[in-house]
């Protein structure tokens, strides 16, 4: 396994700071969710349903809210973008605490509009960083940090939860959200390289969200489709064969294939494309279905699909910084963001309804097969293998990423 790409990628200018940064600002972001659950179950006494409409309201306000902060990060800067993100969400946190049901649900939309944009953020700052040749490994760390985020975030938010309360976790998840935007703002990554001029008139959106980009953000819809649906379905078959006590370490294991799956592909010179990652993601999650009742088992039929997480999300994010022209690079990626928070927010409640239907397993294959037909839908996009014209002049072109292998 090489280990130079890594070291090349974060020698480069930048790259390390904005890595830890970005490590250490999605944890209260990645534990907002888990936390308002809490909040409304436990502490406003309501039931597991309105819960699910706090965080679905969150969610749409997300969805709709990353590409027009991404767009405002293109036309304004990052800076004004982050102090109004910071603020805004600063203020919820504090009061959401004390809020009645009603004007809590409609307050998480408002937020959810306005969520600091870290994720995104860091990935446009990324291409702006490192030269279109070395950027697969830079997402694949970049995925394997949002991986850490997803493993330490809720854990922490449940256990503070748990052994305080609700309530001041969501003044601990409103603080750290504070911190990491001030720190984002301090440390003011650049969203645009220097040899990429923001003179000039913005390319029409027709001109750049063309065919092989609407494929690489179904390609990431149906990459968190299929995690989401995973998730609610080990637990649903673990709970089944009465050994829910093990659900977290299947679920931390399942993490740590992610992880070093996400480290070997950025580590290779040549990766599948997208479309063959998530095909191999999807199939290898049906195969799930066929693993044993012990916990073990699921645990060792997760390795295939687990392995492949983070690089399909890697893989995703190359594409759309490869496929965006500078002066739309943050819309791209806000779209990019909204297309994981949508397939995240299909795939529990696909699953939970399969599950609800007939058994805890099919939960794998229903989730698996929505991923393949994301693969059928947009491999005539890749056959035509006609990469889009660029709307504006490049460095440099890099279309190793847009043919079925690269």
């Amino acid at each position: 396994m090489r280990l130079a790409p890594y070291r090349a990628v974060l020698g480069l200018p930048g790259v390390r700071p904005l890595i830890l940064v970005a490590i250490l600002a999605r944890v209260p972001s990645v534990a907002a969710g888990v936390t308002l659950t809490l909040h409304v179950v436990l502490e406003l006494d309501r039931g597991y349903f309105a819960a699910g409409l706090v965080g679905t309201a969150s969610t749409i306000g997300a969805a709709v809210g990353a590409p027009l902060l991404g767009r405002m990060v293109d036309r304004r800067g990052l800076r004004p973008v982050l102090a109004v993100c910071t603020v805004a969400e600063g203020v919820f946190w504090s009061v959401a605490g004390w809020l009645p049901y009603p004007l809590l649900l409609v307050l998480a939309l408002v937020a959810g509009v306005l969520m600091l944009p870290v994720f995104s953020v860091v990935r446009q700052s990324l291409a702006a960083l490192v030269p279109p040749a070395q950027r697969r490994p830079a997402y694949a760390l970049d995925s394997m940090s949002v991986e850490l985020s997803f493993m330490v975030g809720p854990a922490l938010a449940v256990l503070m939860a748990t052994s305080v309360s609700p309530h001041a976790t969501m003044w601990a998840v409103g603080a750290g959200v504070v911190l990491s935007g001030t720190a984002l703002f301090i440390f003011n990554p650049p969203v645009r390289a220097e040899s990429e001029s923001a003179v000039g008139p913005v390319p029409p959106r027709r001109s750049w969200l063309s065919a092989r980009m609407i494929a690489i953000l179904a390609i990431a819809v149906a990459t968190t489709l299929v995690l989401g649906g995973t998730d609610v379905t080990v637990v649903a078959v673990l709970r089944e064969a009465d050994q829910v006590s093990w659900t977290g370490l299947v679920l931390a294991l399942w993490g740590v294939y992610s992880l070093i799956g996400g480290f070997v592909y950025g580590s290779l010179s040549r990766v599948p494309s997208p479309v063959v990652l998530l095909g191999v993601l999807a199939l290898g999650t049906v195969l799930v279905a066929l693993a044993g009742a012990q916990w073990f088992l699921v645990a060792v039929a997760l390795i295939p699909a687990g392995a492949l997480c983070a690089p399909t999300l890697a893989a995703a994010a190359d594409a759309v910084s490869h496929l965006a022209p500078p002066s739309v690079r943050g819309e791209a990626m806000g779209l990019h963001g909204s297309a994981i928070t949508v397939g995240l927010a299909l795939g529990a409640p696909l699953a939970g309804w399969v599950i609800d239907l007939t058994s805890p397993r099919w939960g794998f294959v229903a989730t698996g097969v929505a991923g393949l037909l994301v693969v059928l839908a947009v491999i005539p996009v890749y056959l035509s293998r006609r990469p889009p014209t660029p709307p504006v002049p490049a460095p440099r072109s890099a279309e190793r990423s847009l043919s079925l292998s690269d």
